[in-house]
């Protein structure tokens, strides 16, 4: 049994240079972020890292420079989902040379797997790569296109990888996530992955959660658990709906993975443009997005 996951976890993005160059060294940048707003640790090369449009070279070279540069306790949870079954177990087994904390993957999304257990004999070929690290299913239809019910998911890929930790949890579907939790006791570390419905899911009982808008509002949602947790309902609720706002308010500017990014830039971090197909925010948007988030009290709720 792999000790669970206390706290928020964020889904960093990957730092660029002008021409899309991996940025190795803004990566401490980020975790000195993350560490003074008392994050649990990182789910790196994910959605908001891009990892699909990464070299496994270049994921390599990413997971290795968070691995690394981590203080101890700092949950560094590397994805290695890829499209070819040999490169993800490559990046498997690389991130647990260099030390990370645990693995996680997404399913392929091409060739899908025809069920529950064809998905899980494949899961367990890649978590076998690493098999001293916790291991994470990452569940996320609305990107994969890959629908099968959770419960049935981790009780088959558990006769096959000893390794299996949990799941990131990126779905809609609380009574699947609901299920999920009470298996076996709560056997399983379920981290939810939708941040603008955390107060739900920390209602059914989630202990932790991967999120994108942890990068830089991590603030809010600590409060938002505080509250929860005192029996403040009020507050909570207030807070779920500033998260709700926020995540509108970007949304409007494009796909919130290159969107969030020009956020990280408004408290600071530029992090650099995001990778074809996906689109950086003009200078003009930019200075809208800003405009409106200044509105809402954007700063002042994401910084300590």
């Amino acid at each position: 049994m792999f000790a669970k996951t206390i706290g928020l976890i964020a889904a960093p993005h990957t730092p660029m240079d002008a021409s899309g160059d991996v940025r190795l060294e803004r990566i401490d940048d980020q975790i000195d972020l993350l560490v003074r707003n008392a994050l649990a640790g990182a789910f790196v090369c994910g959605t908001t890292g891009e990892g699909p449009s990464l070299t496994t070279s270049e994921r390599m070279a990413v997971a290795q420079r968070w691995a690394e540069a981590a203080p101890e306790g700092f949950r560094v949870i590397v994805h290695v989902g890829h499209q070819s079954l040999r490169d993800s177990r490559d990046l498997a087994a690389h991130a647990a040379g260099c030390g990370a904390f645990a693995i996680g993957s997404m399913p392929p999304t091409f060739f899908r797997a025809l069920g529950t257990d064809d998905l899980a004999d494949y899961l367990a070929r890649v978590a076998a790569a690493a098999p001293r690290l916790p291991f994470y299913y990452y569940h996320i239809p609305s990107m994969t296109g890959v629908h099968v019910p959770m419960r049935d998911l981790l009780a088959a890929t558990a006769l096959r990888a000893p390794n299996l930790a949990g799941m990131k949890f990126t779905h809609r579907d609380i009574a699947d996530f609901t299920a999920c939790l009470a298996i076996d006791d709560g056997r399983y570390d379920c981290l939810f992955g939708i941040d603008e419905m955390l107060l739900s899911a920390v209602a059914i009982g989630a202990r932790g959660a991967v999120g994108t808008t942890y990068n830089f509002a991590a603030p809010l949602y600590g409060r938002l658990i505080d509250a929860f947790e005192r029996g403040d309902i009020q507050t909570a609720r207030a807070c779920q709906q500033q998260s709700v706002r926020m995540v509108a308010i970007g949304k409007r500017y494009g796909p919130f993975t290159a969107v969030s990014k020009a956020m990280m830039r408004i408290l600071g971090l530029d992090l650099g443009p995001v990778r074809p197909p996906l689109q950086t925010i003009s200078d003009e948007q930019f200075d809208q997005l800003r405009r409106e988030l200044s509105e809402m009290g954007f700063t002042k709720f994401c910084c300590k």
